[in-house]
């Protein structure tokens, strides 16, 4: 439907940012077929997106998300969402991925203030996405117990959120409830044939193997 709304309109910047967002799901999720390929895809749409409506939030937001999760500078990244909330402050979307990036980049203190900003501005999102970001801030700050009550939430909310599971996984590894930690990884297996993924956009190595290593051991590979 997004790319009949493209052909429809070239310079239609929300449409290309979905579409964007889109390839960014498929890479997330394990589903897509040419990791590459659509990689490149995403990141060319997030770009064309900013091209069209470069003062348009939501574009911003999103195409700060892109551009983070698939390795581009995070810097701009970063810089591309305050520019989003500069200029609408009360726009609850761009608080939700100003917290995801802060969470890539290795902040989840401030990725949790962002949530905390996110939920105020729009009290009745409580969707899969928001709880499982939530949680992930909750496990890089090894608050354990707290991530695994927001993940556990957010797949009762999206049964198909990969990345829930796989942080679900990790943090009973932590905890030492390797049988539950095996079950979420059968639940995983399910849904997408990637459980460990090669590359993550967690750019500080001190959580990035906290999380592979977790999973590692829930998968029962070698940590």
């Amino acid at each position: 439907m997004l790319e009949r709304a493209i052909e429809r309109d070239p310079d239609y910047g929300p449409a290309l940012a979905l579409a964007a967002h889109c390839h960014y799901q498929l890479d997330m999720h394990g589903w897509a077929q040419n990791r590459e390929a659509n990689r490149r895809k995403s990141v060319k749409l997030a770009r064309q997106a900013l091209g069209r409506a470069p003062d348009d939030p939501d574009v911003l937001a999103i195409s700060a998300a892109v551009f983070g999760f698939f390795g581009e500078d995070l810097e701009v990244a970063t810089s591309l969402v305050d520019r989003c909330l500069a200029l609408n402050p009360s726009f609850a979307r761009g608080w939700y991925w100003s917290g995801v990036l802060r969470n890539w980049a290795g902040q989840p203190d401030t990725a949790l203030e962002h949530f905390e900003t996110f939920l105020r501005l729009s009290p009745r999102e409580r969707f899969g996405f928001h709880q499982g970001a939530i949680g992930i801030a909750l496990f890089f700050s090894r608050r354990f117990d707290e991530a695994v009550r927001q993940l556990l939430a957010s797949l009762e909310q999206l049964p198909t959120l990969t990345p829930a599971y796989r942080f679900l996984a990790s943090c009973y590894a932590h905890m030492g409830r390797l049988d539950e930690a095996h079950q979420i990884v059968e639940r995983l297996r399910a849904i997408t044939p990637v459980v460990v993924p090669a590359d993550t956009p967690y750019r500080n190595p001190e959580h990035r193997e906290l999380f592979l290593s977790g999973l590692r051991l829930a998968a029962g590979e070698e940590t």
